[in-house]
């Protein structure tokens, strides 16, 4: 297996990579103790009758007494893996480990991978069902779309807990955050600017919903044929939907189209956008080239164009990372004994992240790092307030 690139120019190899994966990503601790007999009969024959039986009287209990009350089902079927497409269950499995890992590093929570061998969305939630008294939360991950918006819809009707589908979501959330960051930079009014969205998936769909719901008016979507418009015939039952609630001003055609005099681009699809394109922006636009490894525009010729320019990477500035809003509304949904994740509690995710960036902004700082660790607390408060 050929090294991705030589340890000595500080970059990944596939040598760390796989010694880093040997046996999976995850193990279970033990929260109490077990130290001597008596621990042992606390934790469980015979103290822990006492406990199934009183859950058994009040089973709302299981919520304070088991780890449910924070503990995250991370499920996928691995058709739409971060840049792999579908993979299938198995090979998604690492990806879902490592979204357990980031739930527990940066929000604190337990979470269980669930890679699911079907595609059917009534298997899904069906499975789902049945294993609710397990967990307390879903966050879908990697399932294809627009399966994806039928499968949340379907489980966020069945299931009595919060449920979130990360891809969709978690990326316009913190969309919007950046979106924010953005436009106080460079003196603007959100509300003012004519937005452009690249991709009409699972995060396309989200982000226009998202920026719509925040108050910007002037939002348009674009699909591999072009604008997503009203007289279209060849639209989904998602796409018309979103015909219906963006792009006021009846525009048609393809990107140029879109692109000329609009104030910021989204990129949410792989689709690459030629610099010609990027000319037709108005003057000090915004960029966000978000599609991983490769974005639809490499940051050095967006800045050419662009004021702002963000992409999803770790190795340009301003990172638009999902990790900045899935612990922390997870977490604040969970504190909060939510039912739900509504588009409120999803708003004030978005403006605590941009608050925390709030004192430190410039045109290479729109929003926190992903490692920040005052985000996932701010994000959870912000959450559990919108959820009261």
């Amino acid at each position: 297996m050929t090294a991705l690139n030589d340890q000595a120019t500080g970059r990944l190899t596939d040598e760390e990579i796989f010694l880093a994966h040997e046996g999976g990503k995850l193990g279970v601790s033990v929260r109490t103790s077990l130290a001597d007999s008596r621990a042992l009969s606390i934790a469980y024959t015979p103290g822990v009758a006492r406990v199934s039986s009183a859950i058994a009287r009040d089973a709302a209990l299981a919520r304070d007494y088991t780890w449910t009350g924070r503990l995250v089902a991370v499920v996928s079927d691995g058709t739409a893996v971060l840049g792999l497409g579908d993979i299938g269950p198995r090979a998604a499995l690492p990806v879902m480990e490592g979204k357990a890992a980031l739930f527990k590093a940066f929000g604190g929570l337990d979470s269980i991978p669930i890679v699911l061998d079907t595609t059917d969305v009534d298997e899904i939630v069906e499975t789902l069902v049945r294993l609710r008294p397990s967990f307390g939360a879903v966050n879908l991950e990697d399932v294809s779309s627009p399966r994806c918006f039928e499968l949340e819809a379907r489980l966020i009707e069945a299931l009595d807990c919060p449920v979130m589908h990360d891809d969709q979501h978690g990326t316009a959330i913190v969309v919007l955050a950046a979106l924010r960051g953005a436009a106080t930079v460079l003196s603007r009014d959100p509300g003012s600017l004519r937005v452009v969205v690249s991709g009409a998936g699972a995060a396309g769909v989200a982000c226009a919903r998202i920026l719509v719901a925040a108050g910007i008016a002037d939002v348009t979507v674009l699909d591999s044929r072009g604008i997503v418009h009203a007289g279209r015939g060849d639209l989904n039952p998602i796409k018309a939907a979103l015909a219906e609630e963006t792009n006021p001003a009846g525009r048609t055609g393809g990107l140029d189209e879109a692109l000329t005099g609009a104030d910021v681009f989204i990129g949410v699809s792989s689709a690459q956008v030629p610099e010609t394109s990027l000319k037709l922006m108005a003057p000090d636009g915004i960029v966000f080239a978000l599609s991983n490894p490769d974005p639809e525009v490499h940051p050095e010729i967006a800045a050419r164009h662009a004021a702002v320019v963000a992409t999803g990477r770790s190795d340009f500035p301003n990172q638009i990372n999902n990790v900045l809003a899935f612990p922390g509304v997870f977490a604040g949904a969970l504190n909060a004994g939510a039912r739900r994740i509504t588009e409120r509690m999803k708003l004030a995710a978005a403006e605590a992240i941009a608050s925390v960036a709030a004192e430190e902004l410039s045109i290479d700082r729109i929003v926190p790092s992903a490692l920040d660790p005052r985000v996932a607390p701010a994000v959870a408060d912000a959450v559990a307030r919108a959820a009261e």
